[in-house]
């Protein structure tokens, strides 16, 4: 595959870059690192302003960026340090709604492209609402080219007064396969055993637990399997604000379901899986989805945001907040071999339609190319 050269013919020196990260998500901080590594490896120079904590856990110095540590605060320091780390860039390239917003502020009154991925939708109400849309009309204006990773997020970029919003080829960072620890099948009777699934159907789903992630429709459902015999444990890995309010319900109504906090092995626990679960109330490129077509895992998900252009036809979905219909698609699958034997064949046919990180960087780079055309010889 050819690449686009960060080099000019006219020697140009090397392109000077600098992402940065607000909060940090699992999948944006993950994308971050493979774009990292993919740009340093094409001659690019890359600081990643990021908090200490996600360098971490995500090593972008290991990948030869240069580590800004810049807290994931607004206010005024953070924008300083963000203004000091930005100083020499050629280009700036900010991911998610809050980093975009202090990229913007710490690029003020300066020449320095800004581009902008939106990897999610941040959910409000009320009065936030309105301030949420101000923000990104702020911040899709500010950005000479805005990246949205799913259909839904780039029409959301343009409804905002983006001038330019494209879709993002966002690459997923491929799990280790479950062989490189061992025996997968001694791996996944473990993993059951662990979680109290031996001689019982096992459902799994991923995320942190807060309100649009679908939760309570997530447990209305699990009163639908109570039925079946032997009846399915659902297990849920993530933490978040709710978790008192779900294990309460969990408690009282005597539901088939455990929550067991944020985890560094979903993915040794979803390849132990029947099915993986996704209610949420709206998804861009969800990572669960990703692994579970992955790890030949069939996926119950709604259908909202981007999950249907993710998944294409490898995957039941639902109407979102419909606690019967993910109660029956759930029980449907159980009972039906032939139908999860197809869904995941599909899902590893439509996993090779998903963008490479190789594809990934060459297209954010061509995308700097474009934006930096202009800048004067070494």
């Amino acid at each position: 595959m050819s690449h686009v050269s960060s080099h000019s013919p006219h020697g140009q020196s090397p392109l000077r870059t600098v992402q940065v990260l607000g909060g940090g998500s699992a999948g944006s901080s993950a994308h971050v690192r493979s774009l990292a590594s993919g740009l340093v490896a094409r001659g690019v120079r890359v600081t990643v302003c990021a908090p200490a904590e996600a360098d971490l856990a995500y090593g972008f110095s290991g990948v030869g960026a240069q580590h800004f540590p810049v807290p994931r605060s607004s206010d005024p320091a953070a924008v300083a340090a963000l203004r000091v780390a930005c100083a020499d860039a050629d280009l700036v390239h900010a991911h998610g709604l809050h980093a975009a917003l202090r990229a913007a502020l710490a690029l003020s009154g300066r020449r320095t492209p800004l581009v902008v991925t939106w990897h999610t939708r941040s959910h409000a109400e009320g009065a936030r609402a309105h301030l949420l849309r101000l923000l990104e009309r702020r911040v899709v204006r500010a950005a000479a080219v805005v990246l949205g990773s799913s259909s839904d997020l780039v029409d959301r970029a343009r409804r905002r007064g983006a001038r330019d919003a494209r879709l993002a080829a966002v690459a997923f960072p491929t799990p280790r396969k479950a062989v490189e620890y061992g025996d997968p099948d001694r791996l996944r009777h473990k993993a059951r055993a662990e979680l109290g699934a031996i001689d019982r159907p096992l459902l799994m789903a991923v995320g942190s637990l807060d309100r649009h992630r679908g939760y309570d429709t997530l447990l209305d459902a699990s009163r639908a399997w109570r039925s079946l015999d032997p009846v399915p444990l659902l297990v849920i890995a993530g933490e978040g604000p709710l978790r008192a309010a779900l294990q309460r319900r969990i408690e009282d109504e005597e539901l088939p379901v455990r929550l067991v906090g944020r985890r560094e092995d979903v993915s040794e626990l979803l390849l132990a899986s029947d099915l993986a679960v996704l209610p949420s109330a709206w998804e861009s490129r969800s990572v669960l989805a990703q692994e579970a077509l992955h790890a030949r895992v069939p996926l119950v998900a709604t259908a909202v945001g981007g999950i249907p252009e993710l998944v294409g036809d490898a995957a039941e979905l639902v109407p979102c907040a419909d606690a019967d219909a993910l109660a029956a698609a759930v029980v449907r699958l159980l009972g039906d071999d032939d139908r999860r034997e197809l869904l995941k064949e599909r899902g590893v046919r439509q996993a090779a339609t998903w963008p490479t990180e190789d594809e990934t960087v060459a297209q954010v780079l061509s995308v700097y190319d474009e934006l930096t055309q202009t800048r004067p010889l070494a």
